[in-house]
């Protein structure tokens, strides 16, 4: 279970653990494993190779939020299993399981 997190910096976060351990996760590492339907649908359409008419010239559209720096907005526990992270690109439907954000090695 977590005991304390804390900000590190603008863009990152640190969660010490009841077993005395500390992870750091930068917004745009948790924005990346985001397990949320809309994002693992997003990277599975990604591994397949489809592209947008966007992306097949190799110029996405940003929108202003994406453009600027991704931090975290805000953070909510969820029950005693998950935090709902919500980011500054707007993006708050992850659920985080705090397995997940325990131990980054096995993702």
């Amino acid at each position: 279970m977590p005991e304390a997190i804390s900000r590190d910096g603008e863009a990152a976060i640190v969660i010490q653990w009841s077993d005395g351990t500390s992870t750091r996760w930068t917004a745009s590492e948790l924005r990346k494993v985001c397990p949320c339907a809309t994002c693992r649908e997003r990277k599975r359409s990604d591994q397949k190779g489809s592209e947008s008419p966007a992306t097949s010239l190799g110029l996405p559209v940003l929108s202003a939020a994406e453009a600027r720096p991704l931090t975290i907005a805000s953070m909510r526990p969820v029950g005693s299993y998950a935090y709902n992270i919500a980011f500054s690109d707007g993006h708050s439907s992850g659920l985080f399981p705090l397995a997940m954000l325990h131990d980054r090695d096995h993702l």
